[in-house]
């Protein structure tokens, strides 16, 4: 017989051990989650700042186009697009001799954070005209921004609507 063994006693973890395994891999797990889920908001919170910033670099052109006399106006519009998607479906240019397109956008992209996927890229939007307040947004004759629809703040306490 082998110095040390005793007979019949099998080698192995105690109960003890595996308990405090499997409480060191549950608290690594708890801990892991909330960094994970985080991770996840903030990437979805960069592509709204992305979009949004996309949205109104377009509706800025659209302006300067409109205002350049390129893109045609009634007496008291306000040059902004009447809707969304002309800036992905595009306008006559009025300077052109051929009457070409001028396109602002390639496509209107969705709000990342609107979960509908039955709405249009546009309708997941909300959308200001140039003649409502800043502060009580409302959609109206023209596009003169969007905000996110979304619910809830952003990680930096921020309302999604507000920015």
């Amino acid at each position: 017989m082998a110095a040390g063994r005793v007979p019949g006693l099998a080698r192995g973890f105690t109960l003890i051990e595996l308990v405090i395994t499997v409480a060191i891999v549950a608290l690594l797990a708890s801990v892991a989650l909330p960094v994970s889920e985080l991770a996840v908001q903030r990437t979805k919170e960069q592509e709204l700042r992305r979009t949004l910033r996309q949205i109104r670099e377009a509706i800025d052109l659209y302006k300067q186009a409109s205002d350049e006399g390129r893109i045609k106006k009634s007496i008291g519009d306000s040059g902004y697009p009447k809707k969304l998607e002309e800036l992905a479906e595009g306008v006559d240019d009025q300077k052109s001799p051929k009457k070409a397109m001028i396109y602002f956008l390639r496509r209107i992209p969705r709000d990342p954070l609107n979960a509908d996927p039955t709405l249009s890229a546009a309708a997941s939007w909300g959308k200001r005209s140039y003649a409502s307040p800043p502060d009580d947004p409302r959609e109206g004759d023209d596009v003169f921004d969007v905000f996110s629809l979304a619910p809830g703040k952003g990680i930096n306490g921020q309302p999604y609507r507000d920015w």
